[in-house]
């Protein structure tokens, strides 16, 4: 058995090794980028990580995570072999639509100033609509859930503006703001408010009458049962609502930077492909992956904190 677990801790290693070996060994096809970066930092991966397999010879819980692990990164490992064979090596996927993983690799150290000024404004943005669009959402959320006035007046609104795509609204926006930063910011907050209105309004509505009555018994009055017992009970309901808020305000992201924006993520995008830079295409996809990845592990950590007794439930 400790033979099988060492064997398969060598599998990342291996896979590594010949990622270098193809990348070393095999020529180019045809006209390539050069990479400076990339054969470095996969020969730092690869000490590192033998450093690590070696140290976990002597810690059982590391050397149980590392074998657990060992068959993904083996895995991705292979992948980006197979790609770099299939894109530098080969050109059976052609340039520039289908860069090596090490130009794209290349193109994130050298373009990082770029890279980085385009992911703060398109976090900015982000940041900024999303608030926003939480925030109100939130209200009407609990506007629509609690009160049948508000209902009454709010739903059809919500019914007719929420199904149109948020990005149907650019050209209006574009109009109709004085800035694309302002329409944009608008454009994604529209995107946040609909879900997160839906499934708010959906928790608070369908409290248990049984809370509300035991508050009232108590001396509970119309601000406590809203804030201390409708609210609380419809958290689950409400980060349902943030989550799928977020997902939504990604694509809304980037499609209005594409089309009006003059920075961001997006913008980087249109301005690489019309240079035919695919390689900065696919590097700012790599990030754009990266951030918003972290964004939604920083919401899930959150929600199980605030929701202790569900942890687990939904897992990322």
């Amino acid at each position: 058995m400790k033979i099988d677990r060492r064997f398969r801790l060598a599998w990342p290693f291996l896979a590594l090794m010949a990622v270098i070996l193809v990348d070393r060994l095999m020529p180019d096809h045809g006209f390539s980028y050069g990479t400076k970066y990339w054969i470095p930092v996969l020969l730092g991966v690869s000490a590192f990580y033998a450093v690590l397999a070696a140290s976990s010879l002597k810690k059982e819980n590391l050397q149980a995570r590392m074998v657990h692990r060992a068959p993904l990164l083996t895995v991705i490992f292979l992948v980006i072999c197979l790609l770099d064979l299939l894109t530098a090596k080969t050109s059976v996927l052609p340039l520039p639509y289908f860069p090596a993983p090490g130009q794209i690799f290349d193109v994130i150290i050298t373009d990082w100033k770029m890279l980085l000024k385009s992911a703060a404004y398109s976090l900015r943005m982000l940041g900024v609509g999303y608030l926003i669009g939480a925030s109100v959402g939130l209200v009407t959320g609990v506007l629509t859930g609690w009160s049948k006035r508000c209902s009454y007046w709010l739903s059809p609104l919500q019914r007719f503006i929420g199904p149109i795509p948020a990005t149907a609204w650019i050209p209006i926006a574009m109009t109709v703001f004085p800035t694309s930063f302002t329409a944009s910011t608008f454009i994604l907050a529209l995107s946040v408010w609909f879900p997160v209105t839906v499934m708010t309004g959906s928790g608070i509505a369908n409290t248990r009458r049984s809370y509300l009555e035991v508050a009232q018994t108590l001396g509970a009055d119309k601000k406590y049962l809203i804030f201390r017992v409708a609210v609380p009970a419809a958290l689950p309901n409400i980060f349902i609502g943030l989550f799928m808020g977020l997902g939504m305000s990604f694509v809304t992201l980037v499609t209005a930077e594409m089309l009006g924006v003059k920075a961001g993520l997006g913008w980087y995008i249109q301005w690489a492909e019309g240079w035919a830079e695919y390689r900065k295409v696919y590097a700012s996809l790599v990030l754009m992956a990266v951030i918003f990845s972290t964004i939604i592990t920083l919401l899930f950590k959150i929600r199980d904190k605030v929701l202790v007794w569900q942890k687990g439930l939904i897992k990322w």
